[in-house]
């Protein structure tokens, strides 16, 4: 398997990728739903780096100086995606995440670990972007910090689909803000991948599922 098909596995595996009926945060109807809370050990810890590992490693095998993790999911998917690009690749490459709040004591600021320097090529590493809100913080926040310049976005699972606009929230960041955005997986892999395809002796997207998600991908997919 490829390690987006593994990814993908893993996901079921973990009880990250469920299906059924569930309603998203803005109120949409959806066969299927994400929740990478239900990562809880280190073997799935483990697993999750490496595949950030290899996404990056795909997209941006040079031109990194920095991986940066929103508080608070962000936080360990950084740590993890660095750990593996040694283990893995033997890029040691730093990290950093915020403080919710801002610290006054101690060495202070809002940034814990690596402190970005002017000029520094920085990547967010993220779960699943619905809004976009953390990440269009994220930028924010290192606009105030100096002459710093995030290049690029890592998501999990890319779910295509429409944001404020006609286009899908990642496209929105890309067009907006001049990032690049790179998916593990997107919702359309997952289809293909699972669609009557087992995982240790069930079908999780059958004939009857597959026409589900495709159905709302027509009613909120992106342009």
């Amino acid at each position: 398997m490829t390690y987006k098909e593994e990814f993908i596995t893993f996901m079921v595996r973990s009880g990250v990728l469920t299906f059924g009926d569930f309603t998203t945060k803005s109120g949409r109807k959806t066969p299927y739903f994400i929740n990478t809370g239900n990562y809880k050990t280190g073997a799935q810890a483990a697993k999750l780096g490496d595949y950030y590992a290899a996404c990056i490693q795909e997209n941006l095998p040079e031109g990194i100086d920095c991986l940066f993790g929103p508080a608070y999911k962000g936080i360990p998917l950084a740590v993890a995606a660095a750990s593996s690009l040694y283990r893995n690749y033997g890029r040691d490459l730093p990290y950093c995440f915020n403080r919710k709040e801002v610290k006054d004591h101690g060495e202070g600021g809002s940034m814990v670990g690596y402190r970005p320097q002017d000029g520094d090529k920085v990547v967010i590493v993220e779960d699943v972007v619905t809004a976009g809100t953390a990440v269009r913080e994220s930028l924010a926040l290192f606009q105030a910090l100096g002459n710093m310049k995030v290049t690029s976005l890592i998501v999990s699972v890319d779910r295509m689909e429409r944001g404020t606009r006609e286009c899908s929230t990642l496209d929105e960041l890309r067009q907006d803000h001049g990032i690049s955005v790179y998916p593990i997986v997107t919702v359309q892999e997952i289809i293909a991948f699972l669609h009557n395809n087992p995982i240790d002796g069930k079908v999780y997207i059958d004939d009857e599922m597959k026409g589900r998600m495709e159905a709302y991908l027509k009613e909120y997919g992106a342009n």
